[in-house]
Order: structure tokens, then C-alpha cells, then sequence
């Protein structure tokens, strides 16, 4: 019998590994909405795992009518008090929400790997919730990151796609890479219409939060690993789909 996840423990810190790093909010975040923007449609934006909130407050400075479905209700109690009753706030698993409408904008990061069945998540996404026109955005850390690649070559972990006992316990099901990604979407029915990475990244997530306390790193070369990202998107951070409304399967 599997054992009921608890989801406000799984979104705590543990002894050795952090559930969300300065990297993540002060870094990928910005990023992410940069890679976005081009693609975003007009209309209702619906952001499934908002978590405590720090990527909802970017969205609503675009649009007016925001959607958060988090599971955790420690992280939602956390993100009203920082964002107040201007999103709409439902807290649910994805596979157990019923929303009232479907939405132009979905989005989705560093969640499908959470999920115990992504592509039944990914098939709501589809046949439910998005709009015929509407525009969703994928995105997932990457098993290809050369930080990775970097720790298996060190003894860390044993291969590139492998989940590490510490996001185990953070609630990972699986790491994907762009492959792996783009297969789970199509078996769902989802239209691929832009595959990339963001952000180039040869070091952990706590090794980058020690470097961004000093004056090393500058917003160019920021810039730069972002820029290198487009370039080389199977080495990126993170692995990023923008997908449309396909057919039902």
C-alpha cells in the first residue's frame, strides 16, 4: 500500500537540502518570465503549484485574473499573507481540482516531477483547462544540467536522471530530460509548439547562492548563461515546453 504523501512536510527544508533557493526566486524566476513572455496570450492565467507565492507576485504584475492550485495549505497560508485575497487561491491536488473555467495561460514549473502521474495531470491541462488558443508552459529541471553530469562524475548520484534521497524527500518522482519531457506531454494529447532550456548552470543551486552573495558574478554573465542557454538548451537549469491545446486521446 503507498503511503499517503503529506505535502506540508514535503515543501520543509531538510538537514541538507533546501526545498526552494535564493538561486531559484533571485535568478531563475526573472528568467523564466523572460522565456515566457513571447508566448503569453491575453486573458486569465492559471499557476498550478504556486507554492508560498513568489512566482505568483510576477504574474500578477501581467494579469489581472490569477489562479493558484497548490496542495500544500502551509504553503497558501503563507503565500495570502504576502500576496493578500488578489489571486484566487484553491487548495487541491491537480488530479482532485474542479475549476470553474478554462484559462489562456496555464503554467506549471518544477512540478511534474512531483507528481505520482504526470501524464494523467497533464491530460486535465488538455481536455479541461485550457483554452482552445491558450498557451501552456512547461518547465522542469533538467536530468541533462552539467551540475548534475558534474555529481555523478563525482560518486554523488548514479546517473544523470536519477532522484537523490533529498528530493525524494521533497516529494520527486522522477528527473526528466527534454525527451522524457516532450514524450509525457504528447502521450497527454498536448500540441509541442517550443522546446528550450533556461539558464546554463555548471554548479548546484547552494553553490550559487554562495557565489551571488559576493561581487563575482554580474548581472552580464547572468545574462550570458541565459543567452548560452538558447543555444544549448540540453545543458540548461531547467527544460522548458510551450505547448497548445491538441487533440484528446
Amino acid at each position: 500500500m503507498n503511503t499517503p504523501r503529506d505535502y506540508n512536510v514535503e515543501i520543509k527544508d531538510t538537514a541538507d537540502h533546501r526545498y526552494a533557493y535564493g538561486f531559484d526566486f533571485d535568478v531563475m524566476h526573472p528568467y523564466m518570465i523572460r522565456s515566457f513572455e513571447p508566448f503569453f496570450q491575453p486573458g486569465s492565467l492559471l499557476e498550478l503549484g504556486s507554492f508560498k507565492g513568489d512566482f505568483t507576485r510576477r504574474f500578477l504584475e501581467r494579469f489581472q485574473d490569477v489562479t493558484c492550485v497548490e496542495a500544500s495549505g502551509e504553503a497558501i497560508t503563507e503565500a495570502k499573507a504576502k500576496l493578500g485575497d488578489k489571486p484566487i487561491y484553491i487548495n487541491s491536488l491537480f488530479e482532485a481540482a474542479t475549476l470553474a473555467k478554462r484559462y489562456e495561460n496555464i503554467i506549471l514549473t518544477h512540478v511534474l516531477e512531483h507528481l505520482d502521474d504526470p501524464v494523467r495531470v497533464l491530460k486535465r491541462i488538455n481536455d479541461e483547462w485550457l483554452t482552445d488558443g491558450g498557451r501552456f508552459f512547461l518547465v522542469c529541471p533538467n536530468a541533462n544540467a552539467p551540475s548534475r553530469q558534474i555529481a555523478v562524475k563525482m560518486g554523488l548520484i548514479a546517473h544523470n536522471s536519477a532522484v537523490t534521497p533529498a528530493e525524494a524527500e521533497h516529494g520527486h518522482r522522477c528527473t526528466y530530460s527534454l525527451d522524457t519531457l516532450e514524450r509525457d506531454a504528447v502521450a497527454a494529447g498536448l500540441k509541442v509548439i517550443h522546446r528550450s532550456g533556461i539558464f546554463f548552470k555548471a554548479l548546484a543551486n547552494f553553490q550559487w547562492d554562495r557565489l551571488l552573495q559576493t561581487d563575482i558574478i554580474s548581472k552580464d554573465y547572468l545574462d550570458g548563461c541565459y543567452e548560452l542557454g538558447q543555444v544549448y538548451p540540453d545543458l540548461c537549469s531547467s527544460i522548458f515546453l510551450v505547448c497548445e491545446h491538441g487533440d484528446s486521446r
